[in-house]
């Protein structure tokens, strides 16, 4: 057999066919690196014996037994049943997949080694389908020794992935790895020996042990996502794109117009923003701001620019919701000075759509604002100077992508309220200039957050029909649509119709994902307009949506949703300068997690602290959303555990690009984390 390498396709692996090839893919493996870094997820211990007298229900448990009986019996379902003794007691083995070459192979008085789940069945304890292996005569007992068990997919067997990267392991003799010892002075020394120590844990080892070879490996693949980024940082300066210095200081104009002071904080960050615009480098800058904070006005700064030298702007919102209100706000603000606004959703009429994609590719539309409508091959732009992307971690990478080429490299302006901790932007934006809005407008007043359970449902309506007597409203968010059999949660459906019977004097009005477009911003503009008193929604309403006069939320079942969510949500609310007031209608028992969830909601409005919470206890993909919109994920990597890792691996990376470019490619050939140009987008 030819010698392996890491970059091989798992198909060069005996016995992988293109059956195992496609099973393996679920796990996004494709080569025998990516085997190898499919790290185990646990390690079990089974290098002590358990008596059968001594086993208990669900337990895993290794044992050691002799068959003294072999059959097949037949109930709702066929299965060969073993039984085992020892000196103290008897078990069962059950299994539902066999073969008659397999039951063929194990007779009566033979010994079997076994790892499994005690289950109780009907006579008895037994085990499902546990690992075993047969012994003419009694085995002694393992040597002591963790056992990986590793993330899979059906059709995967523990054994089958152990074994297979039993062989891969081999490759690494083939492997040049980076030498990183100038560096990283810790054990193990480098990326070969630390994939040893985890696929094949030697006699003795510990689970601290183990936690550290796996931060090795972590500490390796953090240096070169941030080597990548930062390459990609210096490249830009290497690129062009149209330079909009000063012209006629419609901005101004406009600053004057508002209505309202910008804060110091939004001053700031315009000021970053419009000096940006001014090169002929191409700009791509990340805005973070709380709910509230005020960033919309700052992109309106920034098209302004841009229409003041003939170009055009792109606007993309994750949401029609969102999309019709950017519009309303864009036209508001810019229509005045002369600069035509113009919105393309995906709801629009064929005529409609054809009017403004003529509009767009004439240049008559200098500022255009759309959903996904805007990536269509259809829509093409006469000068796009800037892309201006809104909630930007929503939206998949080959949408950003369709997007950035209908322009000559555009400018880039991302906003997002979702504040993101600072672990998280050194890992996965070292590649963007951030700004950071962090002062909130003056006589914004922090909502008040309060945990109420279930049972207290009656109470909460009589202070909705309180809140709406006086002139207010209220939204009260559920998370599902319809009722569930599965899951005891109730549905915005049933919420809806039932706080409609218990307040027969208010308008209720009920919104969610399944809504078509136009019947979705009907909703929305009559709440607007104060046409409805209280608005039942799904998390529909978690982006965009703003409504000054509602001043309470309800929230039902919040312990289903994540720190981030729950502030978005909240933040619908205090949009005006009267109290706010938020409800966290929960359903008891809680959780320890959940309690712990709930508790910071209620100590704080503060973003970034909420961002830290959550990062911590669910981990950066739920944080911002990505694992479903295709930004890059680490293999290995965990930023809600190694977050310790991230200002080293910075540190590191720094040095190696300046001091050692070779050491630096060696890192990014053994990583290969370009697959796709994540970060032009």
């Amino acid at each position: 057999m030819s010698r392996l390498t890491p970059a091989a396709s798992i198909e060069s692996l005996r016995g992988v066919g293109p059956a195992l090839r496609d099973k393996f893919a679920k796990l996004r493996i494709h080569t025998l690196l990516d085997l190898l870094l499919n790290l185990p997820h646990r390690y079990q211990d089974r290098t002590h014996v358990v008596p059968l007298i001594g086993l208990r229900p669900n337990a895993e448990a290794l044992i050691i037994g002799q068959v003294v009986d072999s059959r097949v019996v037949f109930g709702r379902r066929r299965s060969w049943l073993l039984t085992l003794s020892d000196e103290t007691g008897f078990i069962h083995l059950r299994f539902f997949h066999f073969s008659e070459r397999q039951r063929g192979s194990v007779t009566n008085g033979m010994y079997l080694r076994c790892f499994g789940e005690v289950r109780a069945g009907p006579n008895g304890f037994e085990m499902v389908h546990p690992e075993y292996k047969a012994f003419p005569t009694k085995p002694d007992a393992p040597e002591p020794m963790l056992t990986p068990i590793y993330p899979t997919t059906e059709g995967l067997t523990q054994s089958r992935l152990a074994g297979l990267a039993a062989i891969a392991l081999t490759s690494l003799d083939d492997w040049t790895t980076p030498d990183l010892t100038p560096w990283v002075d810790e054990s193990p020394s480098d990326l070969r020996a630390a994939l040893r120590y985890l696929h094949q844990p030697p006699t003795g080892t510990t689970i601290d042990q183990l936690s550290s070879a796996r931060s090795r490996v972590a500490l390796d693949e953090l240096i070169s996502n941030i080597i990548v980024l930062k390459r990609k940082q210096r490249e830009r300066v290497n690129e062009q794109t149209i330079a909009l210095p000063r012209a006629q200081q419609l901005g101004r104009v406009l600053l004057n117009r508002l209505g309202f002071e910008l804060t110091g904080a939004q001053r700031r960050v315009t000021r970053e923003v419009l000096l940006d615009l001014e090169q002929s480098t191409p700009m791509l800058r990340l805005i973070q701001g709380d709910v509230g904070s005020g960033k919309t006005v700052i992109a309106a700064f920034a098209a302004i620019r841009a229409a003041e030298h003939g170009c055009q702007t792109a606007i993309m919102a994750p949401t029609e919701i969102l999309a019709e209100q950017h519009y309303l706000n864009f036209s508001a603000w810019l229509e005045p000075l002369g600069i035509p606004v113009r919105l393309l959703t995906g709801r629009m009429t064929a005529a409609e759509r054809n009017r403004e994609r003529a509009a767009i590719a004439g240049g008559e539309a200098l500022v255009v604002v759309g959903t996904h409508a805007l990536f269509q091959k259809d829509v093409d732009f006469a000068r796009l100077a800037l892309v201006i992307i809104d909630e930007q971690h929503r939206f998949g990478v080959h949408q950003r992508m369709a997007l950035r080429s209908k322009g000559v490299l555009p400018h880039q302006l991302i906003m997002t309220a979702t504040p993101i901790p600072r672990t998280l932007t050194m890992a996965l934006y070292a590649d963007m200039n951030v700004s950071v809005i962090d002062e909130m407008p003056p006589g914004r007043q922090p909502i008040d957050t309060v945990v109420v359970s279930d049972a207290r449902r009656a109470e909460i309506v009589s202070r909705i029909a309180r809140a709406c007597a006086l002139g207010q409203q209220a939204y009260w968010v559920c998370t599902l649509i319809e009722e569930s059999e599965t899951m005891d949660f109730r549905a915005a459906q049933t919420s809806a119709t039932e706080l409609a019977a218990a307040l027969p004097n208010l308008s209720v009005a009920l919104l969610h994902g399944r809504l078509a477009g136009r019947e979705k911003a009907d909703v929305m503009e009559r709440f607007k307009s104060g046409e409805i008193d209280l608005l039942v929604a799904t998390t529909v309403v978690e982006v965009g949506v703003d409504v000054p006069n509602a001043t309470l939320m309800v929230i039902e079942n919040p312990e289903r949703l994540g720190l981030a969510q729950l502030h978005q949500l909240r933040g619908r609310v205090g949009r005006g300068t009267q109290l706010s007031h938020c409800i966290l209608l929960y359903k008891p028992p809680l959780g320890a997690q959940s309690r712990a969830r709930l508790t910071v909601m209620r100590e704080t409005n503060d973003g970034f602290r909420i961002a830290e919470e959550d990062l911590k206890q669910r981990g950066p993909g739920d944080v911002l959303g990505t694992r479903q919109t295709g930004a890059q994920q680490f293999r290995v990597a965990d930023l809600a555990i190694d977050a310790h890792l991230v200002g080293r691996a910075a540190d590191i990376a720094s040095r190696i690009a300046e001091s050692s470019p070779d050491v630096a490619e060696a890192l990014i050939q053994t990583w290969s984390p370009g697959n796709a140009d994540y970060t032009q987008v």
